[in-house]
């Protein structure tokens, strides 16, 4: 019986090519290796003394670098190319990295980190466009998966690592070791992949032609920005908010937490290839699956307002995985195929975007929140988020069924 179900399991990560394994794989490198960002906050507060509100400025450029990053590489994609965006963006955030040690003013941090993000999230829309190109259309949602699973694997080893790297060598360590897995990820890839030009996207069920000729004409895509947008920044409260409240309401430690949020990287190990390469073969609508999604992440967040026993917690973390399994590598295969030919940079810039600009909102939103008002209060404004971006798909599903009819 177990031998069947790791047969099942294993059968679906068969049909990639080696180019998408190896995409996988430095991703997975280049994820784990970020292990500066966790102790980021730390850093700048215990090792360099800033005053909490100078640390904050600081993470702000971070993520307004991040979202220029993803613009920009979006944008260059389409001129010049995924390949070579790739291969700059990660060898020379990895030189950066080395420099950026050496800046101790706020001044210099603040230009430092937002040029770092710049370089370093011109990667990300290269990356799913280069997903387009070397995954074969059956396989392109399960690719995106795959490396989703890299991308978790990668956070939930580089933590743990860059505890090490410091008890060893210091926060310096975590600069050299960030920079040198950077350069490392784009040197297998450089080595391995040729470099390919990009081909049509076929259509499937969830884009229709003729688009729009410009982006910001196409108003489908932007109801699906919006769609990601909210239903992002409402799931990163289970890294902000969520383990404050762990701790306040229920008296949780940080060990009790860690095996708490442990359960959504196992589930998403263990399910969402399976989910994915189900739903793909029975060719489910994806916009739907996107909706389903963000009603699972309103359950869970509704769900806490049930504060009288604390098995309410797993309950929640189980609800919003399966939210994050049915919505984020479906919404990155519609924003994808919706992308005509030519402007697949474009449209995934702006969709790495709209996460980025998720990670500066998500938590200041919920701390504003729980410090005016209380925990429930986030919960319940969260959970009513999360059904309005389920509400957008039911919409944006009625306006793609009638472009398609047209």
């Amino acid at each position: 019986m177990l031998k069947t179900a790791l047969g099942r399991y294993i059968n679906n990560f068969k049909g990639f090519t080696r180019e998408v394994w190896i995409l996988a794989l430095i991703t997975f490198i280049n994820r784990a290796g970020t292990m500066v960002l966790p102790f980021l906050s730390k850093y700048l507060k215990e090792d360099l003394q800033f005053s909490y509100g100078e640390v904050g400025w600081i993470m702000v450029t971070f993520g307004l670098g991040s979202m220029l990053g993803s613009w920009l590489g979006g944008k260059l994609t389409d001129k010049i190319g995924f390949y070579k965006i790739m291969i700059f963006s990660l060898f020379t955030s990895g030189v950066l990295f080395f420099v950026l040690q050496y800046i101790t003013s706020f001044w210099g941090l603040c230009f430092g980190m937002f040029t770092i993000m710049a370089i370093s999230d011109m990667f990300r829309p290269a990356m799913f466009v280069s997903l387009s190109v070397y995954a074969k259309p059956e396989n392109r949602v399960r690719a995106l998966s795959l490396v989703r699973l890299a991308v978790n694997l990668g956070f939930t080893a580089g933590p743990a690592l860059g505890g090490l790297i410091i008890l060893g060598m210091g926060y310096q360590g975590l600069f050299w070791v960030d920079g040198s897995t950077s350069i490392i990820a784009i040197l297998i890839f450089a080595f391995y992949v040729k470099e390919k030009k990009r081909v049509q996207v076929s259509a499937d069920d969830s884009i229709t032609k003729p688009l729009p000729n410009s982006i910001y004409k196409d108003k489908p895509f932007w109801i699906l920005l919006f769609i990601s947008f909210v239903t992002f920044m409402v799931f990163l409260q289970i890294f902000s908010t969520l383990p404050l409240y762990h701790n306040e309401k229920f008296g949780l430690s940080e060990f009790q937490t860690g095996l708490l949020l442990s359960i959504n990287g196992l589930l998403v190990f263990l399910l969402e290839m399976p989910i994915v390469s189900r739903l793909e073969r029975k060719k489910f609508n994806k916009v739907k699956s996107i909706g389903y999604g963000s009603l699972c992440i309103a359950a869970g967040y509704y769900i806490l307002l049930i504060d009288s026993w604390v098995g309410i917690l797993v309950i929640s973390i189980v609800l919003l995985t399966f939210g994050e399994i049915f919505s984020f590598p479906f919404a990155n295969a519609v924003a994808l195929n919706r992308a005509p030919k030519g402007q697949e940079g474009q449209y995934m810039g702006f969709y790495t975007m709209s996460f980025s600009l998720a990670h500066i909102v998500s938590s200041k939103t919920g701390l504003e929140i729980i410090a005016h008002y209380n925990y429930p209060v986030n919960w319940f404004i969260m959970g009513c988020l999360a059904m309005v971006a389920f509400l957008s798909g039911i919409w944006l599903d009625r306006i793609l069924h009638k472009e398609k009819n047209q």
